[in-house]
């Protein structure tokens, strides 16, 4: 997509430039995912199963954390975090590595921020290895005890990225309405579009979608003002 979103808008660097950069703290991530042939309620496609995770600060963020190249390997450092926080060790090569930019200026922390963002595919059994199917239309899928209950209180929860569209616009384009940290939101659409999980027009009606579910978001974020402000005269 356009090389990874213009580079992340023209901040991409070399993995050598990136650690070569004096007094930059550093942050690795991966998206981890996997093919499925699951179906939801037993008739849409999930198709691939990518892990992302609720942040302690309420934002959507690709497991992973800070790194101190000085100390150890970004690899090492990255396999490090996902065991706190997923209580899973999972090797990391430079082969999973995809891009490394400058953090959004906008993000929070992200004075001389460097984040490394990696992808690696894994085998169902491997992603979610208690995978249950439910036969009740209730339920598809369920995250293991050890990925769904973080051992980190840095991590809220594992979820899921719905990668289907329902009725009404339910699914990619909620989820993608949704509050992400830093560049993790464009990791994602980058990722989905690069290798091959979503089609370029189903993502863009889904972006589109989001546009407009933020503007209702908004519209009720100021109702909810106008409610808290009318109760707090009242005392």
């Amino acid at each position: 997509m356009l090389n990874m979103l213009s580079k992340m808008a023209s901040g991409q660097l070399s993995r050598a430039e990136a650690l070569a950069c004096s007094g930059c703290r550093h942050a690795c991530h991966v998206m981890l995912y996997a093919d499925t042939k699951s179906q939801l309620f037993g008739k849409i496609p999930i198709r691939h199963i990518i892990l992302m995770q609720m942040r302690f600060d309420g934002l959507l963020g690709f497991p992973g954390g800070l790194v101190n190249p000085a100390e150890e390997t970004l690899e090492a450092g990255l396999s490090r975090e996902l065991s706190e926080e997923l209580g899973v060790a999972l090797p990391m090569s430079v082969e999973d590595h995809v891009v490394s930019c400058h953090a959004p200026a906008s993000s929070p922390s992200s004075s001389r921020l460097i984040t490394h963002f990696y992808v690696k595919k894994m085998e169902e059994e491997q992603i979610l290895p208690d995978l249950k199917l439910c036969s009740s239309q209730s339920c598809s899928l369920s995250l293991p005890l050890s990925l769904s209950l973080s051992p980190s209180l840095q991590v809220l929860g594992m979820v899921r990225v719905p990668l289907y569209t329902m009725k009404g616009g339910g699914g990619l384009a909620s989820f993608l309405s949704h509050s992400f940290i830093g560049n993790a939101r464009s990791q994602l659409v980058d990722s989905l579009l690069r290798l091959n999980l979503v089609a370029p027009e189903e993502l863009h009606k889904a972006l589109v979608h989001s546009v407009k579910t933020h503007m209702h978001t908004t519209e009720d974020l100021k109702a909810a003002i106008a409610l808290t402000d009318a109760r707090r005269k009242r005392f």
